[in-house]
């Protein structure tokens, strides 16, 4: 039935109703012997009291309510607009001087609450109880078998999820039982469904019922109780989705669109990030903010972040444009308030990034642009140290040029005791920073972190790819272990720590525990409903150049000190020569005119004194 013929087809099954109520009051109030004198009174009047109490249902809203989803807050707008209806029917007889008996009046009332509620609820009831005629079919045509799911959590969440399963058929799935840990809720049903006992039964109630799929509904759990609750459902080979914790949800509303899969980012139990809003606030609002590389996985999540503060213009700087442009677009929809700039340019290019700064005047500057592909690096190293190092120094010398107020680098991880290229290139950068700011009214800082899940070049999306071509999934060694945290905590910690800088500081973000790769693997296996070693293999390879087996956030002379932000450190500047490095700085750009690997790696190391190539005594 169209949506636009309901309310009509209401408007006529509740005059219908209307009328009813008042034959019911007469024949309650006289036993069956209605006089003849008040019957026709009523006859006369009864097409102006049932449009009197149409329209005021209507003016309530009575027709414009979903009543599937019908509920107390409905029950009480039913009984006041029925209790306004009567008292605008019984003026209207007054003024008229066609009075009925008071009797009838309340009547009539309480039977336009029966009617009109027990036609809404009816339909409710029908919707819920007897929605299961209707099934999804499957591609031949035929019924398909619903889905058996097992709610985690008997809270209101939990019995939103069973409404919203029972009032979408169409989804093929039936909630079968729930399970919570709150004692008083066991053995009690939510909407017929029994709550069967703790969370710590889910693989005896998975097997013994069958069970299709997991859903988690509790909103309001920390990210270390979901990522427990995840550990005990990974072994039931059930598919485990999940409803997004509160802070994701928009109004604390809940519907079956945001359900999700659980993703390997809630395997990490890391908790959201408090922001000092007012700190941040004061260092973007109103400012013209330049992100390079702001087309990238950090880059971009950078500028959904920035935008949040209202700055006076978004310069989003990347050499490639299809990425830049679809982060604008999305921008310009989620924030269109925000003035953005897509601006194609390599931060190679000198004279290119002059004429931006020029143009523009960029205020605070995030620099995330980087070669960051590690065994792409150790094949191109002439390439990784013409980006890392001298478009790093390009980009902080316009901004010393500029008069730009913050600049902040974005590092990594293997900058210390770097195996590889692209960790010793980026140590370079952190010491071209620090140099910067000893000769700058800017401040400049740099901030290192690891892995970030989904980013380019991440091995999730690598591991992904193979589990959907039925593997092997490949590991490099089964005890090597990485730092991870998600795109947008890595870019809201990058955001506070630029409201932090003093100027020289390299801050170190707070990574959690480290965790295994092979552990990481079997997790996304199982969580795409795959059995690890059976379902899909996984193949042991070996570490490729410049791989370690663990990375190391920061030097032993760093001396790591607290901030008063809890998951952000600052490691003490390493003294450094500053023409020293400006010498060798220029020495390394000559050698790249020649393209001369060996003297480049050789003046590298000479610059890094730590770094240790492939195949010298590395991990």
């Amino acid at each position: 039935m169209r949506s636009s013929y309901r309310p009509v087809i209401l408007i006529i099954v509740d005059m219908a109703l209307v009328y009813l109520s008042y034959i019911f009051a007469f024949i309650i109030r006289f036993e069956g012997k209605i006089p003849k004198a008040y019957l026709n009174t009523f006859v006369e009047m009864a097409f102006i009291l049932i449009a009197i109490k149409i329209a005021t249902f209507y003016y309530f809203g009575l027709y414009k309510n979903l009543w599937r989803y019908a509920g107390v807050i409905d029950v009480l707008q039913i009984i006041v607009a029925a209790g306004v209806a009567n008292a605008v029917s019984i003026s209207y007889l007054f003024l008229m001087q066609s009075n009925l008996p008071r009797s009838i009046y309340v009547l009539a009332f309480i039977l336009d609450i029966f009617f009109i509620g027990g036609s809404r609820f009816g339909y409710r009831i029908i919707r819920e109880f007897m929605g299961g005629t209707y099934h999804a079919l499957n591609r031949n045509g035929q019924r398909a078998h619903p889905k058996k799911a097992l709610i985690i959590g008997a809270g209101e969440a939990g019995a939103m999820v069973i409404r919203e399963f029972r009032n979408h058929p169409e989804l093929n799935a039936k909630p079968v039982a729930i399970l919570d840990d709150d004692q008083e809720k066991h053995r009690r049903r939510i909407h017929g469904v029994p709550v069967l006992g703790a969370i710590g039964k889910v693989k005896e109630v998975a097997r013994s019922l069958d069970i299709d799929e997991i859903i988690i509904a509790i909103p309001s759990a920390k990210k270390r109780d979901i990522r427990h609750i995840i550990d005990m459902c990974k072994d039931t080979r059930c598919k485990l989705r999940i409803l997004p914790g509160v802070y994701e949800l928009i109004d604390g509303k809940v519907d079956v669109k945001q359900i999700r899969d659980v993703q390997i980012e809630d395997l990490l139990g890391r908790e959201p990030i408090n922001l000092n809003i007012e700190e941040i606030s004061g260092y973007l609002r109103g400012k013209v903010v330049l992100v390079t590389g702001g087309g990238g996985s950090i880059g971009s999540e950078l500028c959904r972040q920035i935008a949040r503060f209202n700055p006076r213009l978004l310069l989003i700087l990347d050499i490639y444009e299809n990425n830049a442009y679809n982060l604008q677009i999305e921008l310009a929809r989620s924030h269109p308030e925000i003035k953005t700039r897509i601006l194609i340019a390599s931060i190679r290019d000198k004279a290119r990034l002059d004429s931006i700064f020029r143009i523009y005047n960029p205020q605070v500057v995030f620099h995330a642009a980087a070669h960051k592909h590690v065994p792409l690096m150790e094949d191109n190293p002439t390439e990784a140290i013409k980006n890392n190092v001298f478009g790093t120094l390009n980009v902080a010398e316009c901004s010393d040029k500029y008069n730009v107020e913050k600049f902040v680098l974005i590092s990594t991880d293997k900058a210390v005791n770097p195996t590889n290229v692209m960790g010793a290139t980026k140590r370079i950068a952190e010491m071209t920073v620090q140099m910067m700011n000893k000769r700058s009214g800017t401040k400049y800082a740099a901030v290192r972190f690891g892995n970030v899940l989904g980013s380019s070049g991440s091995v999730i999306p690598l591991f992904k790819s193979q589990i959907a071509e039925g593997g092997p999934v490949t590991v490099t060694h089964p005890d090597i272990t990485r730092y991870f945290m998600t795109i947008p905590e890595a870019a809201q910690l990058v955001i506070q720590a630029g409201a932090m800088a003093e100027g020289g500081e390299i801050f170190v973000l707070d990574m959690g525990e480290p965790i295994r790769i092979m552990d990481l693997a079997k997790d996304l296996i199982r969580l795409s409903g795959f059995e690890p070693g059976e379902d899909i293999p996984i193949e042991i390879t070996k570490l490729r150049p410049g791989e370690k087996l663990y990375e190391e956030l920061f030097m032993e002379d760093e001396a790591l000190k607290a901030t008063r932000h809890e998951k952000i450190f600052i490691g003490r500047p390493l003294g450094s020569d500053v023409d020293v490095l400006r010498e060798e700085l220029e020495d390394l750009r000559r050698l790249l005119i020649h393209e001369d690997h060996k003297e480049a790696l050789a003046l590298i190391n000479k610059l890094v004194p730590d770094y240790r190539a492939a195949g010298e005594g590395g991990d």
